[in-house]
This record gives C-alpha cells, sequence and structure tokens, in this order.
C-alpha cells in the first residue's frame, strides 16, 4: 500500500512538471475541470416587475391553479405571457388557466374567442371561452352596457375558478385604467370608496376564497403591455370599442387624459398614487365605522340600531355605519345613494318616532323611538 502512494504521487509530480514544461513552450495553460454551472434564465424587464409585485401582493407562488382573464388585447396578452414567462422559469410552480368571455358586442367577436384559445393552445395551457349576451343583460338589469359586461364577466371567472379549483384570478387591468377609473368616478361625484380606484388584490366576492388579483395596476402603463408583446413577437387584437367615443370612459382616456397630461406629464402615475393614498384611508374609516355598528346593534339583532350612539358619532363615520348596515339588510347596495344615507341618517334626529324612509328595492327604514329598523 505504501509502495502504491508513492508511486501516486511520483506520476503526480511528474504530471505537473511536464504541463508546467507544456505551459513555458506555448504559453497556454492546460485546461481545468470544473463542474457545469446551470444556466440562469434571463427574464425580461416585464416578467421581473410582475414577479415583484407577485411577492408583494402576498399571492401564492407554488402548488396552486391562476385562472387569467384574457380579452385577446395588448393588457391580457401581456399578463399571459408574463405568467408564462415565470412559470417557464420555474419562478412561479403554478398551473394557469385562461378564460375568456365572448360579450356578443361585435359580430366578430367569436374570432376573438378562437384567437384566444389558440394562443392558450400555443403557450401549452388549458383555455375555457364563454359567450354571454352582454345587450340584453343590460336591458333585463337596468345596467348600462360597461356594467352588464363587467357583471357577467367576474360571474363568469367565478364559475371557472370554482370549476378549476383555482384560488387567483387575474385581471390584467394598468395604472391607465386606474387612471380612467379615478377620473370616471371624480365626474360623478364619489365619496372616498370611489376615488380610490380599483384594489391590487380582493376577495372575488362576499365570503369567497378565491383571490381576485390585478397584478399590472400599481406599475404597467399600457405602451408597456403592446412594447413586451412585440418584443416576443406575439400579436394582440384591437378593439375597436376601445375608441368609440360614446363611451364616457374612451372619450376620458382619448380627450380629457390627454388635456390633463398637458398639465402634468405624470397625470396617470399621480392619479393612481392618489388612488392608493385614498384607499388606506378609506380602509381605516371602514373598520371604524364596522366597529361603531358592532356597538350600536343591538344584542347582535342585526336589524335594529341604537340612535344614541350613531347620534354622538362623527359624521363621517356615522354615515359610512349606516351605509354598511343599509347594505347587510338589503345584501347590496345597487342604486343606493348619498341622498338614501342622509335621509336615513335624518331619523336619527329629533324625538318623533314613527317617521319611514323608502329606499330603492325595499327594505324600508323605520324609527321607533330609540331605535333604527327595517320595516
Amino acid at each position: 500500500m505504501s509502495w502504491n502512494l508513492a508511486a501516486a504521487k511520483a506520476l503526480m509530480l511528474e504530471l505537473r512538471q511536464t504541463a508546467m514544461t507544456n505551459e513555458r513552450k506555448t504559453g497556454k495553460k492546460p485546461p481545468t475541470r470544473s463542474s457545469p454551472r446551470p444556466q440562469r434564465v434571463r427574464l425580461a424587464g416585464f416578467a421581473q416587475s410582475l414577479a415583484k409585485e407577485w411577492r408583494r401582493l402576498g399571492l401564492p407562488a407554488a402548488n396552486a391553479r391562476v385562472v387569467v382573464a384574457v380579452s385577446g388585447g395588448a393588457d391580457s396578452v401581456a399578463l399571459l405571457l408574463s405568467m408564462n414567462e415565470l412559470v417557464d422559469a420555474n419562478k412561479l410552480r403554478l398551473k394557469l388557466f385562461v378564460a375568456h368571455l365572448d360579450h356578443s358586442l361585435r359580430k366578430d367577436s367569436r374570432a376573438d374567442a378562437r384567437w384566444v384559445k389558440a394562443l392558450a393552445r400555443r403557450l401549452g395551457h388549458e383555455s375555457l371561452a364563454r359567450r354571454v349576451n352582454v345587450k340584453a343583460l343590460a336591458a333585463g338589469s337596468g345596467d348600462n352596457l360597461e356594467q352588464a359586461a363587467r357583471r357577467a364577466r367576474y360571474k363568469f371567472l367565478a364559475k371557472v375558478a370554482k370549476e378549476k379549483q383555482a384560488v387567483v384570478v387575474l385581471t390584467a387591468h394598468t395604472m391607465d385604467d386606474q387612471a380612467e377609473t379615478v377620473v370616471l368616478n371624480l365626474l360623478r361625484g364619489s365619496g372616498m370608496d370611489g376615488l380610490s380606484g380599483m384594489e391590487p388584490a380582493r376577495q372575488l366576492g362576499e365570503g369567497s376564497e378565491i383571490i381576485l388579483a390585478r397584478p399590472l395596476l400599481g406599475w404597467a402603463r399600457r405602451t408597456d403591455t403592446e412594447n413586451y408583446c412585440r418584443s416576443l413577437a406575439v400579436e394582440f387584437l384591437t378593439d375597436e370599442m376601445n375608441t368609440d367615443e360614446k363611451f364616457t370612459r374612451v372619450r376620458v382616456r382619448r380627450q380629457l387624459l390627454p388635456q390633463m397630461e398637458s398639465f402634468n406629464p405624470k397625470i396617470v402615475e399621480g392619479l393612481a398614487r392618489t388612488a392608493e393614498l385614498l384607499r388606506e384611508d378609506f380602509a381605516a374609516l371602514d373598520r371604524a365605522a364596522s366597529r361603531l355598528l358592532e356597538l350600536a346593534i343591538e344584542d347582535g339583532a342585526g336589524s335594529r340600531l341604537r340612535i344614541d350612539l350613531l347620534a354622538l358619532a362623527p359624521t363621517a363615520l356615522r354615515r359610512r355605519a349606516l351605509r354598511q348596515w343599509i347594505e347587510q339588510g338589503r345584501g347590496d347596495l345597487k342604486r343606493i345613494e348619498r341622498v338614501h344615507v342622509l335621509a336615513v341618517e335624518s331619523l336619527l334626529f329629533g324625538d318623533r318616532g314613527g317617521r319611514v324612509i323608502e329606499l330603492p328595492g325595499g327594505p324600508k327604514v323605520l324609527r321607533r323611538q330609540k331605535w333604527l329598523e327595517f320595516a
């Protein structure tokens, strides 16, 4: 054993000397062996920004199913492509499902659905498409086309998420969409909740465990999504309704916001920042109003409120608590406006009982001695 060890040492010394001699003659160092390093996949800047926002929102990064709403426009296509990039790079270990709702508002809308399904198939993701008649829905509900389309879209996405056991639904709203929403609500005279704009993440529905997330909302502009699609040589669809100025949102996009940019070139970012600040204030006020409502409800009976506590509360807090109470009693706030909340508030003051306020769609609110209750 000792002889073999000595021989091995001698052989190694001889090889080293030979290598040094060759290096002096040729001027080249002998190749060294090293273990191969795994190549790191370089993500596009757009996908990197999406990954950062994904972490900030606390969305699941592994072992989850996600529904991606894709209309075919640049925003939703960019969202799908960047999610696909993160999954391919193993940055997110998720199962993606592509969902497309045809609103039947254009003659070629069926072709859009086929295009989205083909894109999903090319990327290796399952897709689901449905068709609804939004005009008929709007006529039946009294909503305008935008409201009816929105209701139909979220109802469809909730159904798909439930079918596929998904925990997150993604929509591709951008910072431009947020700015348009804030301006529209300002023009309508909305309060803090309307001027807070859209939330980056929330429950898809009341009591739902499914999260509706808008991961492009806080950082991506419409030009960013278009440029990202072009960088990957992927086409996107253009909806002519997005340029039809008979719609108020389109006029805000094409007329009002460009005028506002002449005063502040960063107006879109500024409006998005304002919405975020108001959203924080709104959340704090909402929690305080909920606590006031808990204290004012008699023995947990939600149909009856103590007038004395509400009358002493600050005005903003009181009105928000009454608004929450009305929502609990009706199931929603559809068609409830500020004037209705003020009418209910007027019942708190004065000593006369028996007064009644009739809310649109019911129920009625009655003052009975020291209580407010639903009649």
